[in-house]
């Protein structure tokens, strides 16, 4: 899991420019790969600080994966990496108390992490990242149910062999999914970001190199395409982001109330434990056209933390710190 994480920061880092260059959905700000790779790194330094290495004594892959998903999920930037936050935390429930990933294992976590992600959505829409998971999710279920429960490391390689076969398959899709993307003649950039991950798990796991032919030919991903977002007209508005704690009662009328003045809505618990009171404390994103009626009502529900308020129409600094020139705490 350290060494997946680890190589995939790297990967994302590595590819973060032609990822911005190609973000136009759900909003044309060419953030994607800055947001999914500092979500990354947020989940590959939790593993190698002191804390980390304490707070995993014994060889528990699901144990190592949940401490990465906090970090990434406290942490999260935009909608990429929101979602692939809530991706690793809800991955990390089936590996809980085993000491090494196998095929079942990797079919397990992959259905539960795709499942988790399009509920954290308000309006989940296939062509996105989300469609990657579920791709990638079926495709490894679909070769352990031939394994006839088989737990070697060669049945879990043909898992993860089917695992990013199907994950590209599905980010060439995308294309065709969605309007904004067949019109610019790009396939969706937070999509590319997950096939990498996940093609960085395989490397990590059978001890191969990335596949590096795996994104030639991908509409709009050579080095010398335009960046496609740049052409596109600024959008309007903010991204509002904090972590809250709420009942599920208060959590349920938060969504409904962000739905109804923002769109982009991505509500998931962090952790699993509720507090004293019964409550459970949430990642929030919203998209607003003003950060000000959000964050009353955000308030109003709760004491919301880390709340980070960014201009959708510029792009990040992804060596920023949380709180930047276009972005800043309330």
């Amino acid at each position: 899991m350290k060494r997946w994480l680890g190589k995939a920061e790297t990967a994302i880092g590595n590819h973060s420019d032609r990822l911005n260059a190609i973000n136009i959905f759900p909003v044309a700000d060419g953030d994607t790969g800055t947001n999914l790779y500092l979500t990354v790194r947020a989940a590959a330094q939790a593993l190698h600080t002191d804390a980390g290495r304490s707070d995993v004594r014994q060889p528990d892959v699901g144990a190592v994966l949940a401490l990465a998903g906090q970090a990434a999920m406290e942490q999260a930037r935009g909608n990429s990496g929101t979602l692939f936050s809530v991706f690793l935390c809800a991955a990390a429930e089936p590996l809980a108390g085993h000491p090494r990933l196998t095929s079942t294992l990797l079919a397990a976590a992959l259905n539960r992490a795709q499942i988790r992600a399009w509920s954290a959505l308000s309006d989940p829409v296939p062509g996105t990242m989300l469609s990657v998971m579920e791709a990638a999710a079926r495709a490894a279920a679909a070769v352990d149910a031939g394994q006839n429960g088989d737990d070697s490391n060669h049945a879990l390689g043909l898992a993860l062999d089917a695992a990013v076969e199907a994950a590209l398959a599905a980010v060439i899709r995308t294309e065709g999914q969605l309007d904004a993307l067949q019109a610019a003649h790009v396939v969706d950039a937070g999509g590319v970001g997950m096939l990498l991950i996940l093609d960085c798990l395989r490397s990590a796991v059978l001890g191969e190199e990335l596949q590096s032919e795996l994104l030639d030919g991908l509409h709009g991903y050579d080095v010398q395409d335009p960046h496609i977002h740049n052409d596109m007209p600024d959008d309007d508005g903010v991204e509002v982001m904090c972590t809250i704690s709420l009942s599920p009662l208060n959590a349920a009328t938060l969504r409904q109330r962000l739905d109804e003045i923002g769109e982009s809505v991505i509500m998931s618990q962090v952790g699993a434990a509720s507090d004293a009171e019964g409550n459970y404390r949430w990642r929030v994103h919203v998209h607003v056209p003003d950060a000000d009626p959000a964050v009353r009502l955000i308030r109003s529900l709760g004491d919301p933390t880390h709340i980070t308020v960014s201009e959708l129409a510029l792009p990040r600094d992804p060596e920023a710190d949380p709180v930047n020139s276009n972005g800043h705490e309330r």
